[in-house]
């Protein structure tokens, strides 16, 4: 997942079965993520801005801010983050990451799935 970032994680020396690190998100009006998946459950307050979700299964979630939702980890739940508004969306994402490990993993877009064409498309 792209956009600015600004985290507090552990190095993975440190970071221990449980421990939990936080991150700052902000995807720019007309931005997206890119298709992607996560390796371990991800918990997102949506500080400002409206994010649009577009799930593995084409199905749409929009979180306002205040909101919040969990994000399975895996593969099948592979999903795209796109800001359709004008002003920054701005997520607080709590995840057990470590400082060394990719916050997400690009892929392709699913069968029947729109590709990410917004500029900027990262994961």
């Amino acid at each position: 997942m792209g956009g600015r970032h600004a985290t507090a994680r552990l190095p993975r020396a440190q970071a221990a079965a449980g421990d939990v690190a936080g991150r700052e998100v902000v995807i720019e009006p007309g931005g997206c993520t890119g298709w992607h998946f996560h390796r371990v459950p991800l918990i997102v307050l949506v500080k400002s801005g409206t994010l649009t979700r577009i799930l593995h299964d084409n199905s749409v979630v929009v979180h306002r801010p205040g909101t919040s939702f969990v994000e399975p980890p895996g593969i099948g739940h592979l999903h795209l983050g796109r800001n359709l508004g004008t002003v920054p969306v701005v997520l607080y994402v709590t995840s057990t990451l470590a400082e060394d490990e990719a916050f997400s993993i690009p892929a392709a877009a699913p069968r029947g799935a729109t590709p990410c064409s917004c500029p900027g498309g990262f994961a």
